[in-house]
C-alpha cells in the first residue's frame, strides 16, 4: 500500500456546505435564506412558532410545579465511600462528616446536605455524620459495625 492509495471509507467524510461564496456555488448571494424578512436576518430564532397553528407547548397539558423552597441533596452511595476508603482518601477510624466527603472528592459540593444511599457494598466500620440516609444504607453501615448520625437539614438561605 502506498500513500496515494489511502482513502477514507465511502460516506465517512461529508463535504461542508460553503454558503455565500459566489453565484457558482449555488448558495451565493442570499446564502439560501431567501430575500428579506425576519428569517433572513442573523440572530433571529422563531422557536415554537407554527405559522399561527396552536403551538405544541400550548396544546399539551401542564402538570405539577417546582417547589421554590425545596431542599436539594448531594447523593453519595456506600460503594463510593468504600472505594475512597480503599484508595486512602477517607480514614474509617475518624468520624466521616459531610465536609470530609467534599474534601476527599466523593462529591463536588454538599448543597443542602448529603444523603447516603445503599448502592454498592460497605465493608469498613465507619461513623458517618450526614444530613440524610436511606433505611437500607443505615442498615448496611450498622451491619458492617458502623454508625450513622443524621443531622437536621440546613434550609436554603432565604432570598
Amino acid at each position: 500500500m502506498k500513500l496515494h492509495e489511502l482513502a477514507d471509507n465511502p460516506g465517512a467524510a461529508k463535504k461542508q456546505k460553503r454558503v455565500a461564496r459566489g453565484p457558482g456555488s449555488g448558495k451565493g448571494k442570499t446564502a439560501g435564506r431567501g430575500i428579506k424578512g425576519q428569517k433572513s436576518r442573523s440572530g433571529v430564532a422563531i422557536g415554537g412558532y407554527e405559522g399561527g397553528q396552536m403551538p405544541l407547548y400550548r396544546r399539551l397539558p401542564k402538570r405539577g410545579f417546582n417547589k421554590p423552597n425545596r431542599l436539594e441533596f448531594a447523593v453519595v452511595n456506600l460503594g463510593m465511600i468504600e472505594k475512597f476508603i480503599a484508595a486512602g482518601k477517607l480514614d474509617p477510624k475518624v468520624e466521616i462528616t459531610e465536609d470530609a466527603l467534599v474534601a476527599a472528592g466523593v462529591t463536588s459540593n454538599k448543597r443542602d446536605g448529603i444523603r447516603v444511599l445503599a448502592k454498592g457494598e460497605i465493608k469498613s466500620k465507619v461513623n458517618l455524620t450526614v444530613t440524610g440516609a436511606s433505611a437500607s444504607a443505615v442498615e448496611a453501615v450498622e451491619k458492617a459495625g458502623g454508625k450513622v448520625t443524621l443531622l437536621a437539614p440546613v434550609a436554603a438561605a432565604a432570598e
